[in-house]
């Protein structure tokens, strides 16, 4: 996907195409990942719609539950969804910053001669 080192430098039409890419992914994981949340919620902690969706946003970006869970499922369901919710975090994290960390890296890895064709 990216240019090896002794290659020249992708243009920016098609960094531009690679960040995109990398954003359009992260956006499906993260919205896959909610739906998996708002299902749990709703048919293993008993929550409503609204409710199970408040709860997965909650735990998917960090700031923990806010219903009760009383069903030692529910609990379990919720502290494997906080574990894979950190994890999603890092995987989304790498894939938008692989882009940008590349060609600043893949930038300093040039000869001079190069920057000037």
């Amino acid at each position: 996907m990216f240019e090896r080192k002794h290659e020249k430098l992708a243009p920016i039409s098609v960094f531009q195409r690679r960040v995109l890419l990398c954003f359009t992914l992260s956006g499906i994981l993260v919205f896959g990942a909610l739906f998996i949340g708002v299902a749990g919620y709703h048919w293993i902690a008993g929550l409503g719609w609204i409710d199970a969706l408040l709860n997965a946003s909650m735990i998917l970006g960090g700031m923990g539950p806010v219903d009760p869970l009383t069903s030692r499922s529910a609990k379990v369901f919720a502290s494997g969804y906080a574990l894979f919710s950190g994890l999603m975090f890092i995987a989304v994290m790498g894939l938008v910053l692989s882009p940008i960390l590349h060609r600043m890296l893949h930038h300093f890895h040039l000869d001079d001669t190069d920057l000037k064709k």
